[in-house]
Parts: structure tokens; sequence; C-alpha cells
């Protein structure tokens, strides 16, 4: 790659500039370290955007920081069991934390979505936070910490907040609009593709840092099994399964069903028709039932390679997309959060008139650096290291100058976002992760998995 070392210098800078300090240890970055806008709380630690720039630490030999915060996390996960409906459920993870001086004494202060947009707990936290230590272990070999009894724990009361009995019937996690990385209302209420890929990697990491002969390795190996089918067979586009689809029979009834679902073949929206390619698929962004989102999300197609929830044969065909799909997904800045964006009464209705999701802006089909080193990931594990050769080398000179933005606007993400922070961490660490990913493919072993495991050997039988 020709990427000149002076951006990747001033990127390391802006990333150790946001480190926050707590009783003298560095315990995590901040969301933000623009100091042209009002701090609102991008002057938090946010567990979600930290996990990246963990990515980055780890990468670098820099296990400190990370061993720090899974530790202060831990001590601020939610005991307690839910007694009362206005307070975090027992197991759940802070969204962000923040340091409060009283005096000569520091507090950590955690937020669980009581004070967020829309006040949403968060989902996805406790998903990075176990995909953490497992990248923890993996980088420094300290597995004993993971071993800990309140590290074992933990580890536990994230997976019975997950595994718990509920009113369902399926293998992956019902969760509410605005309760991950799109904290906002854009329809992915029900089953969202990317909670279900970050909760299959969860899955994963748990099953590594777990002690040996736990019970709960079972339980898990037996979600592992059903989710991966699920996913594999009911998310699954292409342009065979299109045409399946597109050929359904509704309201069947019993187990000869084949539109298991009651998809209607309208659903299917015309821009789909023209858009999917011959060679190539993708992972839905949601199904459920009577309904399926066509629409493509990239954070959890990409980790679905990563993780190996996806098949050798579906991982290439999501490149072959985003190859093929070059100016929609990726255009002048790395890339599309989703395509195609919400418009007109669609717009209106689903997110409920967001100004600040306007179509082609922000979580409504804006283009985000951050997902520069998930690209880098998939590309390195399906051998297509030059797609993101090109869109780094891209990217960087444009982000350096920009300082750094968020996100992106326009259906080629030519404009920075409307309403972006500049200095934004998770964009720096970003970059840096999927630098650090091309130039040494060992470093994949911290998010990645070689194998299967025993999820598709397991002999459970699969339901529908």
């Amino acid at each position: 790659m020709r990427i000149p070392q002076h951006l990747i210098d001033s990127a390391w800078e802006t990333l150790e500039a946001s480190i926050i300090q707590y009783n003298d240890r560095p315990v995590g970055t901040l969301a933000a370290n623009d100091p042209a806008a009002p701090p609102l709380n991008y002057d938090q630690c946010f567990t979600r955007d930290f996990a990246v720039s963990a990515l980055a630490f780890l990468m670098k030999g820099e296990v400190e920081i990370v061993r720090n915060f899974l530790t202060e996390t831990l001590r601020l996960q939610s005991y307690d069991k839910q007694l009362d409906c206005f307070q975090p459920g027992q197991g759940l993870m802070p969204a962000s934390f923040k340091v409060k001086c009283q005096g000569e004494n520091e507090d950590l202060i955690p937020d669980f979505g009581e004070h967020a947009i829309a006040r949403v707990a968060p989902v996805d936290s406790g998903l990075w936070w176990l995909l953490m230590l497992r990248a923890y272990v993996k980088a420094s070999g300290d597995m004993a910490l993971a071993h800990q009894p309140e590290f074992q724990n933990c580890i536990k009361l994230i997976l019975d907040l997950c595994l718990t009995s509920r009113f369902d019937m399926f293998p992956t996690m019902l969760v509410a609009d605005a309760s991950y990385m799109i904290d906002r209302r854009m329809g992915v209420y029900g089953y969202p593709l990317d909670i279900q890929a970050l909760f299959y990697i969860a899955l994963r990491s748990a099953r590594e840092v777990l002690l040996p002969e736990d019970d709960y390795i079972a339980v898990v190996d037996k979600r592992l099994s059903h989710l991966v089918y699920h996913l594999r067979y009911y998310y699954w586009l292409d342009m065979d399964i299109l045409n399946e689809i597109y050929h359904y029979k509704v309201e069947e009834y019993g187990p000869t069903a084949i539109n298991k679902f009651n998809i209607y073949p309208a659903s299917i929206p015309e821009w789909l028709k023209e858009w999917l390619p011959e060679k190539g698929g993708y992972f839905a962004g949601n199904r459920g039932p009577g309904r399926m989102d066509f629409r493509f999300f990239t954070q959890g197609n990409l980790m679905a390679i990563i993780c190996k929830l996806a098949s050798e044969e579906q991982s290439q065909g999501i490149m072959d997309l985003i190859a093929s799909h070059w100016d929609n997904l990726i255009g002048k800045m790395p890339m599309k959060l989703c395509f195609p964006a919400l418009e007109g009464r669609d717009w209106e209705i689903i997110t409920g008139c967001d100004a600040k999701n306007t179509s082609w802006s922000y979580h409504n089909a804006g283009n985000w650096p951050i997902l520069l080193w998930l690209l880098a990931a998939g590309a390195q594990k399906t051998g297509r290291v030059d797609l993101a050769e090109r869109a780094l080398e891209m990217a960087i000179k444009r982000l350096y100058k920009d300082q750094w933005p968020e996100y992106y606007d326009g259906r080629d993400g030519r404009l920075i976002g409307k309403e972006a922070r500049k200095f934004q961490t998770w964009t720096v660490a970003g970059v840096l992760v999927a630098h650090q990913l091309l130039n040494n493919p060992q470093h994949l072993r911290l998010v990645g998995f070689d194998e299967e495991s025993t999820m598709l050997s397991c002999s459970v039988p699969i339901p529908f």
C-alpha cells in the first residue's frame, strides 16, 4: 500500500490524545475530541466505540488500557435483579461511562441508556465486551484474567441476559429500534442482522474464555448451531433465492410450508430487482413474521464473514457484491452503513421524520469510515485484499485533511456529515485497525475464527 507514514503517525497521535485517565491509569477513549463542538455525550467512553480502539491498541502490543477497561466496566455491570422497570436489567453492560471528579476523588459514572437519545438501553455493549475480552486474551495470552471468578460471573450474566427464555421461538435476538450502533429510529426493530452477527461473535468469544468444564458451553453450542443455520438459510439473498421469494405462495400452514415467514412477493422492492447482481449476494437486513428488510447492512455482512457465520461461498458472494457495487457502497468514502436510503414517505413513517437521518445521511445510508476495519478484515478473510487496500488508500488522505470526521453524506459520500464531529475516535481507530490488518494478516486472529467450531456438527435438531 502507498500510504505516507505521516498520516499513520497523525492517526496514532489523535487516538492517543483521546485516552481517558482514571486514577492515573488509562481506561478508555473519548468518543470524539472536537474542540469546536459542544461535548454533549461525546466526552464519554462508549463501549462499542472503544472496542475498535481496543483492537488498535492490542495490535500495537499495548494491552494495559484494554485490561483496565475490561476490569473497570466489569465493576460497572448491573448486578441487581430488575425489581424496577426503570433500572438496568441484571447483566447489562453500560453503553458508556465518564470520569467525574469530586475533590481529590474520581468516580466512573455509567450510562445504561437512561440518558441516551430516546432512552434506549444498549443491546450491543455486552456483546462488544465479550469480543474485547477474547481479543485481549488472544493478544496478551492472559487467560488467567478471564478465568477469574468475577470475570466468569460477568460472562455468565451477559449470557443469561441474551439466552433467557422470552416470548419468542427463534434463535435470533429480538431487539428494539435504536438499541445498538444505529441508535435512532430506522426500522431495524425485530431481528436486525447487525445484532445477530455480533451476537454470534460474542457467543463464540464467550465459549473460548469460559472455563472448559463449564455447563454454559453446552448451552452456547446449542444456540450457535441453531443461529448459524437460521441466518445462513433464512437471511441469505442471491438471484436464486430472490426468484424463490418472487414465486412464494402465501398463507401456508404446517410443517410442509415453504414460505415459513409468510413473506409477500409484492414486498420485494423495485430497486432490488435491478441491483442484485447475477454473481454475489448478501444477508438481508432483517427477517421476521411477514417481514423481510431487503436493505444491505454493511456491518452485519462483513462481521458474518469474519466470524465464519457466512459459509465460504456466501463470504465470496458478499465481497463480489461489494466489488460490483463499488460506487453505491464505497463511493468517495468507505463505506455505506446501509443501502439504499429511506426516502419520501418511507423516511417520514419509518424514521418519524428524523431530521438527522435524512436520506443519504448519518444512519440513513451515510458513509462511515469506521467500517474500513471490517472491510479490511473481511477482505483479508476472503483473499480479496485488493478491495480493502484500494478503499483505504482512497480514504486516508481525505480523512486526514478533513480532520477525521464521524461520517459523510450524499449518495457517494462526497460531503462531510452535516452534524459530524471532527476528531472522531472510532474513525481514527477504524483506519488504524484496517492498516494493521492489511500489513499483518496475523492480527486477524483477534477478531476472526479459523474453524467452524462444533456448531455445525452439533447433533441438535433444527426447527422449521
